[in-house]
């Protein structure tokens, strides 16, 4: 397992995500945000090493964070932190499994909780659009200070859509070597139709030194 902010804190990525949390807390409506979504217009541009950096750099304030797997067609937070999928997001909405199915994990001083995708299931529009996840949602809400949520990308499916509509704020992470600029535009286009708060994108992926670091640019709205 490797989480850049927790093992190379001193790395230029890690400072990127410290600066990517103090925007966060520091912006306009950094006081009402606790229900985060992290998506991408298409699939391989980093958002889910984005949403794991950004779970654990908040979680290394001592601030209570989930992170939730919420790309049940490709998921990844499983092999980014070495965790068991045989139970997660996808079994909890079911109610096969229970609150036993959220990993506590403690690396280096910080806890974090991270809950899985779970089986990949038939139907993951519907199950996300559910009133399950609603009602999880406002359950973690009142108990973390941080939900930070791994969509599918805009571009792919309406997943990330249904959860933005329920967040409180979109982060969309963008490949600058990859994306182009009318599939980010569409990615924008749909955010807004579902009524989400886009707070920013994230360039990811630019070398710098020839290393690799994540720019926070505020879109605001």
């Amino acid at each position: 397992m490797h989480i850049e902010v927790i093992h190379n804190s001193k790395s230029i990525v890690a400072e990127s995500f410290r600066t990517l949390r103090s925007n966060l807390q520091f912006s306009e409506f950094g006081k009402n945000i606790k229900i985060i979504v992290v998506t991408s217009a298409n699939p391989n541009e980093g958002k889910s090493e984005v949403s794991i950096n950004l779970a654990a750099s908040l979680a290394q304030q001592g601030k209570r964070v989930i992170i939730i797997d919420a790309d049940m067609r490709k998921p990844t937070q499983h092999k980014l932190t070495e965790l068991n999928n045989t139970e997660g997001l996808s079994t909890f909405l079911l109610k096969k499994s229970g609150v036993d199915s959220i990993n506590h994990l403690t690396i280096n001083d910080v806890n974090l909780d991270v809950l899985t995708s779970g089986p990949v299931p038939p139907n993951p529009s519907e199950m996300l659009a559910s009133s399950s996840m609603d009602e999880t949602l406002k359950a973690f809400e009142d108990f973390y200070d941080y939900v930070i949520i791994d969509t599918p990308p805009l571009l792919a499916a309406t997943d990330a859509q249904v959860l933005a509509s329920i967040s409180d704020a979109t982060l969309l992470v963008v490949d600058i070597k990859k994306s182009k600029r009318r599939q980010i535009i569409e990615a924008k286009r749909r955010l807004d139709h579902a009524g989400a708060r886009l707070l920013g994108v994230i360039m990811n992926k630019i070398d710098s030194h020839k290393d690799t670091y994540y720019y926070l640019s505020l879109i605001h709205i």
